[in-house]
């Protein structure tokens, strides 16, 4: 007999199955509704396309947890623990739509039951149950035992009152299973093998009368069901809210190419960036509710590892808090009770950010951190004139000069005297157009990467030019430091400029340069074919037509430059010219690749002083001197430039230097 069917002092199972489904589901549909009214007082996020690609991608992200088996390591297997419990809530879901509210409340238990289906879907819940259980139970000793730098003040009873229903959830199914097994009711006589763990346990009751068996089958069945409608109620009021919102989340992220900010149409628009929380799109407040605070991405944050006041995790927290308690009085038409710029979020933390984005390649349900800190710059700056003062001196200079370095001596062309170059208003007739960049041409230091490029592309006999003095900033520091108008007007010039001399293919080493005339120029109709000269210097090694003429006997550690690695996946073409050359043994640095850590100079941060902690730039020395390497090589000039200081921060000149990586493979080339 189903529970459901049973009497309990005089009042029908089904009515109190019902009534309390339909209290549950109310009190759920109730704050769900409430939450989906705050995400639309967001703006339009605008279409979404690639749905049939998009519904595959978050099928293997969710539903195949890769979201969080990613960050699987073997320092940290707490992914490993989610992925049970995940993969347990995509099993119980079904079982309980079909077999418990279909079946056991419209009465067809013994139809549904008594089929091969309900055997063996038994039989996966059975093995299932453990896994779930040992996740929940890691989960636990992790947060309350062990507790790790990342679960600082997670201490809390709501993430307890999660993980013990969790547990729960398993425990109870099992037992009601083994009292149904004890009973002889289905699985019993649908199979030769019963499922193991729900067999075992129903011989803890061989001794008990019928009565007594029927009576615990009863009690455990009301219990499982009680915490599940407990859990979807606590879903919607906590933290539990990801389960849901996450999967639309990855859903609806943001398309290709990674990193590409969104344009602000600067003719329609009424204001700029986000000084309030419903400036913010609704996808940007999907992510507030998509946050799982599994706090992967203050571990893997630069601003946080150097004890700046940003903390990524805390960024979408208190976002949220303030969305959630905003809400009732927006909807009413009302203004916020607190500004979100200076009293939730400071200018110091929307300052902190690097724009890394090791943040969002952590983060398990696609919530995007940069974007949201970029808009608030935004704000602050084309609205509020509010930008510290070493920012807004090199913003000035690119208005007025071209590019952010102030105080340079040198011009576009000085670094190139004597290569002998093709200079494009001389002779535009070109394969491919050299980009060099404000820092590859105007920061002493850099210039050297710029002669090293040049000397590699003619060395191979590639027929390349630069624009020379015609090259102006690619606007990258202007967008990234919030003023979005400097930055339009500098990538409408250049791809003028590109345009009027037919330029089809541009090769840079900057991989600022790099993102933004590749990721960032199409939105403004400069299409061009981009590569970084890592890429290029790997092609023209494979074809034999760069050959290295010497060796080096020597110990190199790698560094991957935020921009070229995370955000445009670069990975294997530095390394490999780095084992091109003789001699050359590559040692790792612990943070390497899809989790790099960031050398501290992107987001503008080369023209921001770091007031707040320690250098992030010293941080990332420090990892590369512990490798033992003799030289760490990059492929950026903005990360060349940070070594260089950091070394010399750590009075480490006589046993690391830094080189970019056309001037290592340049010096094995030349006689």
């Amino acid at each position: 007999m189903s529970p459901i069917s049973m009497s309990y002092l005089g009042i029908p199972g089904y009515v109190i199955f019902w009534v309390l489904f339909a209290l549950a589901i109310g009190l759920f549909l109730r704050r769900m509704y409430q939450l989906w009214r705050y995400m639309l007082l967001g703006q339009s996020a605008g279409g979404f396309g690639q749905m049939v690609k998009r519904g595959l991608t978050t099928i293997v992200r969710v539903f195949g947890q890769w979201c969080q088996l990613k960050n699987l390591t073997a320092k940290n297997r707490a992914s490993l623990g989610h992925a049970f419990m995940a993969w347990g809530f995509f099993i119980y879901i079904p079982f309980y739509l079909i077999f418990i509210i279909i079946g056991g409340g419209f009465g067809l238990h013994e139809t549904l039951e008594h089929t091969s289906f309900f055997f063996y879907y038994a039989w996966v819940m059975d093995i299932a149950a453990p896994f779930i259980m040992l996740g929940a139970l890691w989960a636990i000793i992790r947060r309350y035992v062990i507790r790790p730098p990342r679960l600082k003040s997670e201490q809390t009873f709501e993430a307890l009152v999660i993980l013990v229903t969790v547990f729960i959830h398993p425990l109870t199914h099992l037992f009601k299973e083994a009292t149904s097994i004890a009973l002889g009711y289905a699985p019993v006589g649908l199979g030769a093998n019963l499922p193991p763990i729900s067999e075992a346990l129903s011989n803890l009751f061989a001794n008990a009368s019928p009565s007594a068996i029927q009576a615990a089958n009863a009690a455990f069945f009301w219990a499982h069901w009680g915490f599940v409608l407990f859990v979807l109620v606590f879903i919607a009021y906590s933290r539990y809210l990801h389960m849901i919102a996450s999967m639309f989340n990855v859903l609806l992220q943001s398309p290709p190419p990674k990193g590409a900010l969104r344009p602000i149409d600067l003719e329609k628009a009424e204001s700029f960036g986000a000084a309030k929380i419903t400036d913010f799109n609704r996808k940007q407040l999907l992510d507030l509710y998509s946050c799982v605070i599994y706090g992967q991405c203050q571990e893997v944050c630069p601003a946080t590892a150097s004890g700046k006041a940003l903390n990524p995790k805390n960024l979408i927290d208190d976002l949220k808090e303030h969305l959630v308690t905003e809400g009732p009085g927006l909807l009413k038409g009302g203004e916020p009770t607190k500004a979100m710029i200076g009293e939730v979020i400071t200018e110091d933390i929307i300052w902190a950010c690097t724009t890394c984005r090791a943040c969002q390649e952590a983060c398990p349900v696609a919530v995007e951190h940069v974007e949201k800190i970029i808009d608030m710059r935004r704000n602050l700056v084309m609205e509020q004139a509010s930008i510290p003062e070493t920012a807004e001196g090199a913003l000035r200079s690119i208005e007025d000069r071209g590019h952010p370095w102030r105080g340079t001596t040198l011009s576009r062309t000085d670094w190139a005297e004597g290569l002998e170059l093709k200079v494009l208003a001389d002779d535009s007739d070109v394969d491919i157009l050299f980009w060099v960049g404000c820092t590859g041409a105007l920061e002493e230091r850099s210039t050297q990467i710029s002669q090293a490029t040049a000397k590699l592309l003619k060395a191979a006999g590639v027929n390349f030019g630069i624009l020379g003095t015609e090259e102006s900033c690619c606007g990258e520091p202007a967008r990234r430091l919030g003023n979005e108008y400097l930055f339009q007007m500098q990538a409408e010039k250049n791809i003028e400029i590109l345009k009027n001399y037919g330029v089809k293919r541009i090769v840079t080493a900057c991989p600022h340069g790099y993102h933004t005339l590749k990721n960032e120029y199409p939105q403004f109709g400069g299409k061009f074919e981009v590569i970084h000269h890592t890429q290029l210097i790997a092609q023209l090694l494979k074809e034999g037509k760069l050959k290295v003429k010497k060796g080096l006997s020597e110990l190199v550690t790698y560094h991957d430059a935020c921009y070229l690695g995370r955000y445009n996946d670069i990975y294997q073409p530095p390394r490999g010219i780095v084992k091109s050359i003789p001699g050359i043994k590559l040692v790792e640095m612990e943070r390497n690749k899809e989790n790099s850590f960031c050398c501290g100079g992107g987001g503008g941060h080369m023209w921001l002083e770091e007031h707040e902690g320690r250098r992030v730039n010293e941080l990332r020395t420090e990892q590369a001197i512990e490798t033992g390497a003799q030289k760490v090589v990059t492929a950026c000039p903005f990360c060349l430039q940070m070594f260089d200081d950091g070394i010399k921060t750590k009075e480490a000149e006589e046993k690391l230097k830094a080189m970019d990586i056309a001037e290592l493979l340049a010096a094995q080339i030349e006689e």
